[in-house]
């Protein structure tokens, strides 16, 4: 069966200096993937290795169907958007590998408290955050106090203290009383 022609598209995003490319293609079966180091993309994923290897650009996520690009703050915009799309085209076209090794992150969660912070989150808020090119993820729950991760076009976004504090904080101290503060880290 012949599959289809892969398509790229454009989306703008909260922060200004990331954008989102959604395809459509599945490139995760869950969660998201996210690498600002070229050594690191290397070892896991053969898209974010070639797209970190673009000058200007300094982070990418990888998300279900789509991958988020952040630029350094020298970079040019017209000369990333069109290396960034054409390789994301050319990778997907080839049938490339996205992940190499074992997709699914390695989680340090344990905890009762933690377990549900992280289903919160994976039920409440990333769904939310990843329509944007982002995502959101338990760091640690020590004394109270949830330390989170903000990831694709949250990580620097003007609007992610916010949201932080005062979307992701309220909900999730209302479904989790234990939850006293959430700090980003």
């Amino acid at each position: 069966m012949e599959q289809s022609a892969v398509y790229v598209s454009l989306e703008f995003t909260p922060n200004p200096n990331t954008l989102k490319y959604s395809v459509n293609r599945k490139l995760l079966d869950k969660g998201a993937a996210n690498f600002t180091k070229l050594a690191d993309a290397q070892a896991r994923s053969p898209l974010a290795a070639k797209l970190l290897g673009i000058d200007g650009i300094s982070g990418v996520m990888l998300g279900k169907d789509f991958v988020t690009i952040t630029k350094t703050e020298n970079g040019d915009w017209d000369h990333v958007h069109k290396t960034a799309s054409d390789t994301i085209e050319k990778h997907l076209t080839a049938g490339e590998a996205i992940i190499t090794g074992d997709e699914a992150a390695v989680t340090h969660i344990s905890t009762e408290i933690e377990l549900k912070i992280q289903k919160f989150l994976d039920d409440e808020v990333r769904p939310a955050v990843a329509m944007d090119g982002g995502d959101v993820t338990l760091d640690r729950f020590e004394a109270g106090i949830a330390y989170l991760s903000m990831q694709g076009s949250c990580s620097g976004c003007p609007s992610s203290a916010m949201t932080l504090k005062m979307g992701i904080e309220t909900k999730l101290k209302e479904a989790i009383p234990e939850v006293i503060e959430v700090q980003q880290v």
